[in-house]
């Protein structure tokens, strides 16, 4: 007796199809096999290979060959920079070139030679010169048969290959021309590597087309035995005196196709993207009223940048940073040689901009660029002597770690020993060496991360651009590695950009920190003034103190939902400011408390989080902001606290500091 097999426990049975589609789709695949069938059954097997080895057979054969085969390099030479032109470079028209590329797929093939013949014929528009001028005749020859089978077949490339590199992310292009290679040498070495399968597809779909052509080619080039005629062409002409011979030769090219798309298995894109993604994170603003220079947003609180202290033994201004950026992002920027600043604030805030506009990428500010006595404001990005290490690692991934890091120093002219030399100098330092004989596939985000880090590096930039460098590494990775890139940028004698949320970064490899906010500089100052002086709610909260905004008094601040502050040093009444107030400072107990606390605010627990080896309890109010006290375990046990407990908070005037904002 048969049984069923068992199913798999916690799996469902495939849903069944709705007759109403399926019957129909049923049909579809009949009329689509039919016909195939029908060569099949019709082929006379026995005289198969006398049919397939008859002279004109395979004279049609090579000549088709050699047609598909040269149809397929003119169709590569020009179609493959058609592609990358419609997929990455935004122009008025492009609408109309494509739809160029898409008309001989659904023009018929006989029109398709009339246009050719009117086109390149004797009487054509281009035909008379290209006879007077080279003494080519395109009509009635071989010639005119490549042409013929290139019109027809070059759109399967380019749509294939379009779609692949708009799929591509432009951040693998955009870190090779940050690191010196120039367009060509970036297409070159990292765009046609990585689109290879696309175009192998496109390649395959476009050489099988070429091979199958017939109606262009015998309306425009004709049906000449040997010169002409090819394959499919010869099978016309069977059909009328050999009807068998015809249809063991279409055996022939439906066995061909066949296995071209068995090869392909489905890996052609028909739907090319209409856009490359994105790569600019911050958030597209509304609209904006750009403001003059007289009267910017912010200009108002605009600290005076101090440019850091010159380290011993370096020479000021080697490679001093000048900036200006206009845009969404409208900031002045200038940093003596050897100055890293930390780049912080909330997403949108024009972080990622900031990095973009001094690279020289796409992106929605303009960055007038200076570094030491070269204006580079109209340098393309591979001419700007910057390095730049995105979010993610971007590392090229048909090459090794150490090719990758090698890539730099290659795009500037180095001998390949040496630059691979410099790149394992910099995969050990960052404890990676091992690894420099692996792909990118093969790494764990933190290696990748040190391999990008070591790739930048080893470009010896003058402008060093790191985005979240450390983000993907564990802690102890972390620390390590924050060691190395802080030693390297204690004897960099350029300028280096880090954006990070990691205070710990910006604390212990900073010798500036910039603060952003909607486009706007909020703080510039040495990390230590930030952190006892923080003038942004965002950066307050990320170096784990608490902060409200509101507005200065006699005796301290008033918040909009009217919450009084005491604070020891009031300022101006009137004025923007900031409470800042470190979690350290808040007491908590379970009754109002009594005595000097000047401040006393109730509330409930609603979070405790531990935070090494204390806890952090957040305190929430309907009446009052936030707040978050730092207490000891043994604390939070004695107080008998959990999620939902009342509690009252107090924080000494003494311990409130009021900051201009």
């Amino acid at each position: 007796m048969k049984t069923r097999p068992a199913r798999a426990p916690g799996t469902t049975p495939p849903a069944r199809p709705p007759l109403a589609l399926a019957l129909p789709a049923a049909l579809a695949v009949a009329f689509l096999m039919l016909p195939l069938l029908g060569i099949l059954a019709r082929t006379p097997w026995g005289d198969l290979a006398e049919h397939l080895t008859a002279p004109g057979a395979v004279t049609a054969l090579r000549l088709s060959l050699v047609v598909s085969g040269w149809a397929l390099a003119l169709a590569l030479l020009l179609g493959v920079p058609l592609a990358w032109l419609l997929a990455r470079v935004p122009f008025r028209g492009k609408a109309f070139v494509r739809t160029l590329v898409l008309l001989p797929m659904v023009l018929p093939p006989t029109v398709g030679g009339v246009a050719l013949l009117l086109g390149f014929g004797r009487r054509g528009l281009l035909g008379p010169w290209l006879e007077d001028w080279f003494g080519i005749t395109l009509p009635f020859h071989t010639a005119g048969t490549v042409v013929a089978a290139a019109f027809v077949s070059m759109p399967f490339l380019i749509i294939s290959l379009e779609g692949t590199l708009a799929a591509l992310s432009t951040r693998y292009e955009e870190a090779a021309a940050s690191l010196g290679a120039s367009p060509f040498r970036v297409f070159r070495t990292v765009t046609l590597p990585m689109v290879a399968p696309g175009l192998a597809a496109g390649a395959a779909l476009t050489w099988a087309r070429a091979l199958g052509e017939f109606g262009a080619t015998i309306t425009f080039a004709g049906n000449l035995p040997g010169t002409t005629q090819t394959l499919p062409l010869h099978v016309y002409l069977l059909l009328q005196d050999d009807p068998e011979a015809a249809t063991s030769v279409s055996l022939l090219l439906l066995a061909i196709a066949m296995a071209v798309l068995i090869a392909l298995r489905g890996r052609w894109t028909t739907t090319p993207a209409t856009a490359a993604p994105r790569t600019d994170r911050d958030p597209v603003p509304g609209p904006r009223t750009a403001p003059t220079p007289a009267a910017r947003p912010g200009d108002a609180h605009r600290t005076t940048r101090t440019p850091a202290p010159v380290p011993a033994g370096r020479a000021p201004g080697v490679t001093a940073l000048d900036a200006r950026l206009t845009g969404f992002t409208e900031l002045d920027l200038t940093a003596e040689g050897g100055t890293t600043l930390a780049v912080v604030g909330p997403n949108g805030a024009g972080k990622t901009t900031l990095l973009r506009a001094l690279l020289g990428l796409p992106t929605r500010s303009h960055a007038e660029l200076r570094l030491g006595a070269t204006d580079l404001t109209t340098a393309p990005p591979h001419r700007r002597s910057t390095a730049w290490v995105p979010q993610s690692p971007a590392l090229f991934p048909h090459l090794t770690a150490l090719a990758n890091t090698a890539y730099g120093p290659r795009a500037q002219g180095v001998p390949r020993a040496e630059a691979r030399a410099t790149a394992q100098r910099w995969l050990d330092r960052l404890d990676v060496g091992h690894l420099a004989a692996r792909r990118p596939g093969q790494l764990s985000g933190g290696q990748a991360g040190r391999v990008a880090l070591a790739r930048a590096l080893a470009a010896r930039p003058r402008l060093l651009l790191l985005d979240e460098p450390l983000a993907a590494l564990d802690q102890t990775t972390r620390a390590r590695v924050r060691t190395t890139l802080r030693r390297h940028l204690d004897d960099f004698d350029g300028v280096c950009l880090i954006v990070t949320h990691d205070p710990v970064e910006a604390v212990s490899l900073a010798d500036r920190v910039l603060v952003l906010e909607d486009g706007r500089t909020v703080q510039d100052a040495p990390p230590a003034e930030v952190s006892r002086h923080p003038r942004s709610p965002w950066v307050a909260r990320m170096l784990g103190h608490n902060a409200w905004a509101g507005t200065a008094t006699a005796d301290g601040l008033r918040t909009p939902d009217g919450t009084h502050v005491i604070a020891a040093e009031p300022l101006t009444p009137g004025t923007n400011a900031l409470a800042v107030i470190a979690p350290e400072a808040v007491s908590l107990h379970r009754d109002r408390p009594t005595g000097s606390p000047r401040n006393v605010w109730s509330g409930i627990v609603g979070e405790l989080t531990a935070v090494g080896s204390r806890l952090r309890v957040l305190v929430t109010s309907a009446t009052t902001p936030d707040l978050v006290a730092e207490i000891t375990p043994g604390a939070a046990a004695d107080l008998g606290l959990r999620e939902g407990s009342e509690v009252f908070t107090s924080v000494k005037a003494t311990e409130v500091v009021l900051v201009l904002v």
